[in-house]
């Protein structure tokens, strides 16, 4: 389907206006045929394209501008010459956000009726939310609260759970919301403090739960924890919070000065939870020597649980060790429990390992990472083999797909090889048209047009995910993702296609831009194409101008450092910035890797993220199925990159070998250490645990 003559030579006439705005352009660019897009008529395209009063694309940029400087006067200037423009929302949420904490009610309110049903309006609700948090205004907070849609900010959790009585809900729902925004994050902020504080004051919840939170943030290296630990204790015990800071200054020191004071359990806690971050062995000793006596059972098991999970985080062997002093599994948080697996796994003692799974929460269990390490401690059961093996069975189907880390392997384990799922039937031109109508989606659209990367993206997944409820079903999402893959916006076409559930789209999900390139690149450097191409989808999303904060760029996001390291040894132009130049670099620098980690992709994807250094200590120790070495990948960030970069590879081999079985126990393969360094691994745990800090603080 596409253009007629009449159509097109009224596009033609709206871009030649004047005020030549990116939808037009984007239109033509269908309508063409070079992005694959059957032609949207011009009823479905935003009405301000020939509103007469649209303002011109360079209001909304200079507005965007002056919103990023929080210039408010240039704000209300501008934003009457934003009427009619397809991103008037945009403009309008700016100039009312900039000044939101001098906003009246009746102006939010005549905002949120204006713009309703779309992401400005809920953003707004949001802000304006954390707003009357902030004055304490709960009867206001919850004449709002009921219709915030997104639901995604911890502090506005945090300030729903102290409007508790104003919302008319429980005890148990305060305390669940608390706990969702507070507990769940590493870090606390004012709001979930003045929560906290409320809910203590209400007796919804005892001191117990302030300690629990002050432990998680110790644990933290950071110098700020000490001062945050204190402020959170301060919610419980003022006089208390007055000691944290001798506690966490100087551990080793207060805890051998305070061995006879019975009265400082709880600060010996977290005195011992600061330790173990950078000293697990010398925290055990402390820990056994005096201060196990003067904790209660629940104390001394948390307070074993760290350490064992400190020791884990630095692959030391000591961690199981550690893990057998605790009496009640029951007693520690999910965090030290998900250690106690992995260390236990790395061990090869699957009966702890299972035990530590069957204690997490059963939502926990069902994820497919833990049924699946489930499944393998069940089939490694000596005892009742025959329903060990029936109840193995059953967790790996609920789990067993051709897309995901897990899902794969436990494919594997049911039937020998991963293959291609079914290809979904075809959009309809119906699917389509209702695609391209989508007012959020062309408002995202527009927005990536004029350069509001930022802007598209939030529009577009707050369409795709949250404008209802539910989100979208899959045939919708496969609808949206066909536009963002036929307009080469790469990181929204994966994202939203792997959003579906039941119905997976191969080729939306793993697409193959700039095929040749890296096809050739790949081949000139003795690489596996498919590991190139989940390497860089995981790194980039195949955006060129991708950036990080520490300056990595480009598809496969290449340091300054290793393009100048890579250029060298190859003989190249350190061109990182070209596309071309880029994975020329890229792949040289992994070739690199895979060749210094003896063809392991585990390991050198590994070093790709976190540096090469890393995975050589990582390695030390047992030789293991590369599976759980990936597990206990002390790295957040890196255990996750491994996983997903591996079976992104399975996928695009499926895609370039046409669908011949793939086996990801064969990528993985086995992880060992080098000849020789069988105590490497202990000469490295104080470096490995700073290491873990630092990244661990990252996340």
């Amino acid at each position: 389907m596409g253009c007629d003559n009449a159509d097109m030579n009224k596009i033609t006439r709206i871009f030649s206006k004047t005020r030549r705005n990116a939808l037009s352009m984007w239109l033509i660019v269908a309508c063409l045929g070079l992005a694959g897009l059957s032609c949207p008529t011009l009823a479905q395209a935003p009405d301000a394209t020939e509103s007469s009063n649209t303002a011109d694309d360079a209001v909304i940029l200079e507005m965007a501008q002056a919103w990023r400087k929080k210039d408010k006067a240039s704000l209300a200037a501008l934003l009457p010459q934003a009427s009619g423009h397809v991103l008037e929302p945009w403009g309008a949420y700016w100039e009312l956000a900039a000044r939101l904490p001098s906003a009246s009610s009746a102006e939010v309110d005549a905002y949120l009726q204006r713009y309703a049903g779309t992401y400005q309006e809920d953003r707004l609700r949001n802000d304006w939310l954390l707003q009357l948090g902030q004055m304490g205004d709960m009867a206001a907070f919850a004449r709002y609260y009921p219709a915030y849609r997104m639901r995604d900010d911890r502090d506005v959790h945090c300030y729903a759970a102290q409007a508790a009585p104003e919302l008319g809900l429980s005890g148990a729902e305060s305390l669940a919301l608390l706990r969702e925004g507070w507990l769940a994050r590493r870090d606390s902020s004012a709001a979930c403090q003045q929560a906290a504080g409320a809910l203590l004051a209400r007796r919804v919840m005892d001191g117990a739960e302030v300690w629990r939170k002050a432990r998680q943030v110790a644990e933290s290296s950071r110098p700020a924890a000490i001062r945050a630990t204190a402020t959170v204790v301060a919610v419980a015990d003022a006089a208390a919070a007055a000691r944290v800071p001798a506690a966490l200054g100087e551990p080793a020191a207060w805890l051998a000065e305070e061995s006879n004071n019975s009265n400082n359990s709880e600060l010996a806690v977290l005195a011992l939870t600061r330790l173990a971050a950078s000293n697990p062995d010398h925290a055990a000793e402390l820990l056994q020597n005096g201060w196990a006596q003067r904790l209660d059972a629940a104390q001394r098991d948390w307070a074993w649980g760290v350490i064992g999970k400190q020791a884990a985080l630095n692959l030391d062997a000591a961690a199981v060790r550690h893990y057998a002093q605790v009496s009640q599994l029951q007693n520690l948080p999910q965090d030290q429990l998900e250690w106690l697996a992995r260390a236990a796994m790395r061990a090869g003692d699957w009966a702890q390992a299972q035990r530590a799974i069957q204690t997490l929460p059963a939502e926990v269990q069902r994820e497919p990472v833990w049924s699946y390490w489930l499944a393998r401690s069940l089939q490694a059961g000596q005892r009742q083999p025959a329903q060990r093996a029936d109840a193995a069975r059953q967790l790996l189907s609920s789990i067993a797909g051709n897309y995901g880390f897990y899902e794969q392997l436990a494919l594997e384990e049911l039937q020998g090889n991963i293959g291609l799922p079914p290809v979904p039937e075809a959009l309809t031109s119906q699917e389509q048209a209702q695609a391209r109508a989508n007012a959020g989606l062309q408002r995202a659209l527009y927005a990536k047009a004029l350069g509001l990367t930022s802007e598209a993206n939030r529009e577009w997944n707050y369409t795709t995910s949250l404008h209802q409820p539910s989100g979208m079903n899959d045939r919708e999402l496969l609808a949206a993702a066909a536009i963002a893959c036929q307009q080469q916006w790469w990181d929204r076409c994966i994202n939203t296609s792997e959003r579906t559930k039941a119905t997976i789209d191969m080729q939306q999900r793993f697409p193959m831009p700039y095929s040749a390139t890296i096809t050739s690149a790949s081949s000139q450097a003795g690489l596996d194409a498919a590991w190139v191409y989940g390497l860089i989808r995981q790194e980039s999303r195949f955006v060129p101008s991708a950036r990080s904060g520490v300056g990595a760029a480009g598809l496969m996001q290449v340091m300054p450092g290793t393009a100048r390291l890579v250029a060298r040894k190859l003989g190249i132009a350190a061109d990182s910035a070209s596309v071309q130049g880029n994975v020329q670099l890229g792949t040289g620098y992994l070739a690199m890797l895979y060749e210094e980690f003896g063809g392991s992709a585990a390991l050198a994807s590994a070093g790709y993220n976190a540096g090469p250094g890393r995975p050589r200590r990582w390695r030390n120790g047992a030789d293991i199925e590369g599976a759980i070495w990936a597990e206990n990948i002390p790295f957040n960030e890196t255990r996750d990159y491994v996983k997903k970069v591996l079976a992104n590879s399975v996928n695009y081999a499926l895609l370039l070998e046409r669908g011949r079985a793939q086996s990801l126990y064969t990528r993985l393969g086995r992880v060992a250490p080098l000849p020789g360094s069988e105590n490497a691994q202990t000469a490295a745990a104080n470096e490995s645990a700073q290491d873990n800090n630092n990244e661990r603080e990252s996340q």
